[in-house]
């Protein structure tokens, strides 16, 4: 029997490992993998357009399901079109490995055609990057990569030489435990003592929430009511933190809303649980701080912190809640709770008085539509810029649904290669891609992998014909927008070209309508939606600090628009306040 070749070896692990597929394009050097993986049954290739698609994608498979995916890049231009959709994976601590194919070993360090150093150019977007020069490296270098990439959170690159990969493996592939899930992390006895005592001591507590807190709902919830503390969360923290929620005052930084700004600085005491909130201008400096996070390099690099506690969310409440005293006023909640309700009615009307006399088509309106259509166990794929504004004030969180964006890294045109991740995850559930016309364009090319694939994505265009959020970086700059508007086709027209559902809109009686007729259609389907331009917002509270650089200028982002289903939420939540 012919022995395993180092190629068939890797795939071989990869799906023991349980990815299931190998997103990329293929190239010379990839070719003893991509052969290898036409043989083996467990593990699909999947061709997408450019690699970074391919990165993308296996990002948005990791950050859905927790577990690894994988995507690859042949040698020099080809794997170097992979880094920009890894550090997005990295930086979202989705657990992906790529393989960077390189040049025949022979010749490395000799300008070779296509020569680049992957084993140096991934080291800042990985946990772990390591060259294969020898057949005796498999499998331990990528088991290694393999245990990096899912029990750090992030990415792991194996550069493969082609000629390498087709040599034949010298240490057989056994069966080997590997690392497939994260464990719990518990802080120790004397950091939860001292994390009751402060809460006991403060009359007022706040809890402010991020990615870290999912699966931690029903603690967070327990851990609110017993301490009566307004709850307000980060973007990645919404999906997880705001349904089902009565303590909910809203979100604060960039794109925030509702009272969650004045609740995180009227405090006491600030909790951070699980969330590496970037926007410290948004944070306060005058309160007692406690940050939880199960990543200990986050602990107190935004803010300086009273007390920082090494622990998953979930774990670190459950020990805690019953430690604590249980508070008998909700003084402080009820008025945050009124605050919130208060801010989120005020602009509600700005998006429902009219709308189908307001053209071009105001984009809230959009949002908070395509909020109401979309299914409550849909996948939405956010661009980076505007769409994040309306992902984070019109789609509503019911603990089925998900939001993914490059939320941390700010990439344009994640939104459709993540939406191709998620719809071959699973095939028949909704996925949802909300595409700036700047960003779609980047990467239109992978519009054909829905269609070669058959993937029902359904990609809702915002086509404002400008990069939005670079216009009012510039406004706020006090610098004329230059650069800045699009020459845009009839993109409805190209996906019908194309072999997909296409549809134009451009009057506000028009939206649901579409939007019906695309979630109902089987196949890839685009929305394209004449948007205004012109839509502005800002957060609730501008202070001096932020008046300086991006905080600013990408915080003051839609003037009029009202916050969707939320304000409905907030003032169901009112009626919980006890009545004299």
């Amino acid at each position: 029997m012919p022995k395993e070749t180092v190629a068939e070896q890797f795939v071989g692990i990869l799906a023991r490992a349980g990815v299931r597929r190998l997103y990329g394009v293929v190239g010379d050097s990839l070719n003893p993998v991509v052969d290898a993986v036409r043989r083996d049954a467990a593990i699909d290739w999947v061709q997408v357009r450019h690699e970074e698609a391919a990165a993308f994608a296996a990002g948005a498979e990791a950050q859905l399901t927790g577990k690894l995916a994988a995507c690859a890049g042949s040698c020099g231009p080809g794997n170097l079109h992979l880094i920009n959709g890894l550090y997005d994976a990295h930086r979202s601590m989705a657990p992906v490995l790529a393989l960077a194919s390189h040049i025949p070993s022979g010749e490395i360090g000799t300008g070779f055609f296509q020569e680049t150093h992957p084993d140096q150019l991934f080291r800042e977007c990985s946990h772990y990057c390591e060259l294969v020069s020898s057949p005796r490296q498999m499998p331990r270098v990528l088991r290694t990569g393999i245990q990096n990439a899912i029990g750090r959170g992030g990415v792991s690159v194996i550069v493969l030489p082609g000629d390498v990969a087709g040599e034949q493996a010298t240490t057989p592939a056994s069966e080997h435990a590997l690392v497939t899930a994260r464990p719990s992390v518990r802080p120790g006895d004397a950091e939860i003592d001292a994390l009751a005592r402060m809460v006991d001591e403060a009359g007022k507590v706040t809890l402010f929430c991020g990615s870290g807190t999912a699966g931690a709902h029903e603690e967070v919830m327990r851990f609110a009511e017993r301490v009566k503390a307004p709850v307000g969360h980060a973007l990645r923290g919404k999906e997880w933190i705001q349904y089902d929620n009565p303590y909910d005052v809203g979100m604060s930084g960039l794109l925030g809303y509702g009272a969650a700004y004045e609740a995180t600085h009227a405090c006491d005491l600030l909790i951070l649980l699980g969330t590496d909130f970037p926007y410290n201008a948004f944070l306060p400096d005058d309160v007692k701080i406690v940050q939880v996070d199960v990543r200990p390099e986050h602990l107190g690099r935004r803010s300086a912190l009273d007390l920082a506690v090494w622990g998953d969310v979930r774990e670190t409440l459950r020990c805690l809640t019953p430690r604590v005293r249980v508070k008998s006023s909700r003084k402080f909640l009820d008025k945050m709770l009124a605050k919130h309700a208060d801010a989120l009615e005020g602009v509600v009307k700005a998006y429902t008085r009219k709308v189908e006399k307001r053209t071009p088509i105001h984009p809230e309106y959009v949002a908070s539509v395509l909020d109401e259509e979309a299914a409550d166990d849909a996948v939405f794929t956010v661009d980076t810029g505007m769409n994040n504004v309306w992902a984070a004030r019109y789609l509503t969180p019911n603990g089925r649904r998900r939001v993914i964006g490059s939320f941390t890294h700010g990439s344009m045109a994640n939104a459709l290669p993540q939406a191709i991740g998620a719809q071959f995850l699973d095939p028949g559930r909704q996925v949802v891609s909300m595409s700036g016309d700047g960003g779609f364009t980047m990467l239109m090319g992978d519009f054909l992998t829905l269609v070669q694939y058959g993937l029902p994505v359904k990609v809702v265009l915002f086509n404002n014909s400008s990069l939005g959020m670079v216009e009012l970086e510039m406004m706020v700059g006090g610098l004329p927008s230059y650069g800045t508007s699009n020459h845009n086709p009839d993109f409805a027209a190209i996906a019908t070209a194309a072999g997909a559902y296409g549809v134009r809109v451009e009057k506000p009686k028009q939206v649901r309508g579409a939007l019906r007729d695309a979630f109902r259609h089987r196949g890839p389907a685009l929305v394209d939606i004449v948007t205004d331009p012109n839509a502005l917002s800002i957060p609730p509270k501008i202070t001096a600090d932020m008046v300086s650089g991006f905080a600013l200028s990408a915080g003051r982002m839609v003037l009029e628009g009202g916050v969707g289903r939320m304000a409905q939420m907030a003032r169901s939540n009112l009626r919980n306040i006890p009545r004299p």
